[in-house]
């Protein structure tokens, strides 16, 4: 609010400068008295469509592939030198931490999205962005569309780790745990609300286990009460104030239908795609399978370990170590032939392999067993987690011998938010082929 910014030759250079808030007036009127005749009270449009589509969180979830007990953890960066970001140096926080995110956190426990103000994709070039977060992409990372989609994610986020940038504020205001890991304080005004609330917020430590951090500021998180009453002060009203003030300054009668926002999206569907391998410990008890899947080894799980590999891995050897092969298609893709004669093309090229796996859907995949057979592997009742982590239990309840009867079974897989009924069915008489029962 510096008169350089807001003043030409003394006078205001806008005929209305919108404010959400009055305590804005009040600053504006404390450091800049000469632009106080043209600001206008208006709330906060952004911050209305947020609130608008509350109801509809759920939805934006499941578009970024979110199950049932999972963390949602969306970090975001404003454009600064001293932001989350950063200036695309070599000690930028945020792109050297996202590796240790996905390596740390397993991956049917959390999933990690990033939001990027748009001058950051502008400043540096999408592919550029692209190739700093591409190991945490290959981890499963998802980079939402700055413009679109932010607000969903905001809605949809379970913890929100950032900067002193406007998104943590909105996620503050809506409730929502934050970790600021840039503080910026000297770009603030330090009377305004948003310098306080970076004064106070709770920091993450960058350099400390970060699970632990996460699930402490979601135990501990109590909602803030600055940033929900100095965001706006006309939540829900600013279509109807901001109409009234465009059509005074263009002199015409204001229309007598209702001013309305549009709603906010919902976000094409994007599950995680770890093309990554990820070390499995699996415990298995009868039908009942404990397993955590991580970038790392998961030294807290007990259990067999195993490796699972998404066929498209950066590095092919990874194939050649790998006790179950992953992918994703549709059953009619005639690249792959279908499930089933790519599943045993797997099983032949790589003799280590015990269980290919064919995702087919959110809920279901193809499974070829090496000496067992081609299964299909579906959710039960309430089952919701990756169809990934089915090839795994399976492979884990088989190699710890288990056997499949003719009629099927229902594995319970376990991880560390529930239970989840697996249903395993043969898909043919004769289960077994040349390349499976070698």
């Amino acid at each position: 609010m510096a008169p350089d910014w807001l003043l030409e030759d003394g006078k205001p250079f806008v005929d209305a400068l919108v404010l959400s808030h009055p305590e804005q007036l009040a600053r504006l009127r404390r450091v800049c008295p000469e632009a106080a005749e043209a600001a206008v009270l208006a709330g906060d449009p952004c911050y209305d469509r947020m609130l608008a589509g509350r109801p509809y969180r759920q939805r934006f979830r499941r578009a970024w592939g979110v199950r049932r007990g999972q963390r949602l953890v969306v970090l975001n960066s404003t454009w600064n030198p001293e932001g989350f970001f950063g200036n695309g140096g070599s000690e930028d926080l945020l792109p050297s931490l996202l590796p240790r995110l996905a390596a740390e956190l397993p991956a049917d426990e959390y999933r990690v999205a990033a939001v990027l103000h748009p001058n950051i994709w502008y400043g540096h070039g999408p592919g550029q962005v692209r190739a700093w977060l591409d190991r945490a992409r290959r981890h499963g990372l998802v980079l939402v569309d700055p413009l679109s989609s932010w607000r969903q994610a905001l809605l949809a986020a379970d913890v929100v780790i950032g900067d002193f940038g406007a998104v943590s504020y909105y996620a503050a205001a809506l409730g929502t745990p934050v970790l600021l890991a840039a503080a910026g304080d000297e770009r603030l005004d330090p009377e305004a609300p948003l310098a306080d609330f970076v004064r106070t917020a709770p920091r993450l430590d960058p350099h400390a286990p970060l699970g632990a951090q996460l699930e402490r500021a979601l135990a501990s998180h109590r909602p803030w009460r600055g940033p929900a009453e100095f965001v706006s002060s006309a939540p829900g009203g600013s279509a109807a104030l901001l109409r009234r003030s465009f059509y005074r300054l263009l002199d015409l009668d204001e229309p007598t239908a209702p001013a309305l926002l549009e709603p906010l999206a919902t976000p094409p569907y994007e599950p995680p795609r770890r093309t990554a391998p990820l070390r499995v410990r699996a415990r298995v008890r009868g039908r009942r399978i404990d397993i955590e899947r991580s970038a790392e080894h998961p030294y807290a799980a007990s259990g067999e370990g195993h490796l699972a590999v998404h066929e498209e891995t950066r590095n092919p050897s990874d194939l050649a170590l790998a006790d179950v092969i992953v992918r994703e298609g549709t059953p009619d893709d005639p690249r792959l032939g279908g499930p089933a004669h790519w599943a045993a093309e797997v099983l032949e090229r790589h003799p280590q392999c015990a269980v290919a796996a064919y995702i087919t859907g959110p809920d279901t995949c193809t499974a070829y067993a090496r000496q067992h057979g081609l299964l299909q592997l579906s959710a039960g009742p309430e089952a919701d987690i990756d169809p990934a982590a089915y090839a795994s239990a399976l492979h884990a309840w088989l190699n710890a011998g288990g056997t499949m009867p003719p009629e099927g079974t229902t594995l319970r897989v376990r991880t560390a938010h529930g239970t989840h009924p697996v249903v395993a069915e043969f898909l043919t008489a004769s289960p077994r082929s040349g390349a499976a029962g070698r």
